[in-house]
């Protein structure tokens, strides 16, 4: 099976962006692929309660209900460093998602059948 791992560093700062990585990744899951998407820079907020059900984007699907997809199909990541400068510590997530490091996602995006793509 294919993957595709999805890391975006846009947040509330650039909606459209923050919710095309949120709307790539949930329709690979929906389509039956592995997915990964990795939080980095402002999208590291998202990883925190309540920050995807707070977003609104005009003809985008609720990015919490995204979110929800990619979690029940797949993984999301937010990075080391990212959450270290935001103050964000394991018990800070919404359930399901991890911290992991740059070696991590070099690992996973290395691997054969991967498509990595970056918003």
């Amino acid at each position: 099976m294919k993957k595709l791992v999805v890391k975006t560093m846009a947040g509330t700062n650039d909606l459209e962006r923050a919710a095309q990585a949120f709307t790539v990744a949930a329709t690979a899951a929906a389509s039956g692929f592995e997915v990964s998407l990795w939080l980095t820079s402002e999208a590291s907020f998202f990883a925190l309660p309540g920050r995807c059900e707070s977003f609104e984007l005009p003809h985008s699907p609720p990015l919490n209900e995204l979110r929800d997809a990619i979690l029940a199909a797949g993984s999301i990541t937010l990075c080391t460093q990212c959450a270290a400068r935001r103050g964000i510590t394991e018990e800070d997530l919404i359930s399901g998602i991890t911290i992991k490091g740059s070696a991590s996602f070099v690992q996973e995006i290395m691997e054969d059948g991967v498509q990595a793509l970056i918003y």
